[in-house]
């Protein structure tokens, strides 16, 4: 099966099960509970999984990033880039993306994934602009 992008609106018993081992430190939240269409969830499925997630907030032609992570088992395969630059695909309109800096995780690899995905290191975090 293919690895593929969507946008999650309606959250199965699965699709909450596979968030909380992406993001830990929401286990206990409702995480649909505020999705709309300023208020976005994206992630990567693959064999009826989720392997990654990101939260996106969109204001005009302007969207902030948050809460990018993949699966422990599955970092270093490209999913999170193909996450990411498919995220940035499906809202054409965008054409300011920032992502605020993540204090917690190796700065190397961050710095490294970002440039990769095409994003530019500002003071606070990363800004990707369409050329």
């Amino acid at each position: 099966m293919k690895l593929t992008i969507i946008r999650l609106q309606q959250l199965s018993t699965q699709d909450k099960q596979d968030l909380r081992k992406i993001w830990p430190q929401y286990a206990g939240e409702d995480i649909a509970r505020a999705l709309d269409e300023r208020h976005r969830l994206y992630a990567a499925r693959f064999n009826d999984r989720l392997l990654g997630a990101l939260r996106v907030e969109i204001r005009d032609t302007q969207g902030k990033l948050y809460d990018l992570s993949v699966r422990e088992v599955t970092r270093r395969r490209g999913v999170g880039q193909y996450l990411l630059e498919d995220t940035l695909a499906q809202n054409p309109t965008v054409t300011r993306w920032w992502i605020a800096h993540d204090d917690h995780a190796d700065q190397r690899i961050i710095s490294t994934f970002m440039q990769a995905c095409g994003f530019h290191k500002q003071d606070e975090g990363w800004l990707w602009t369409l050329r």
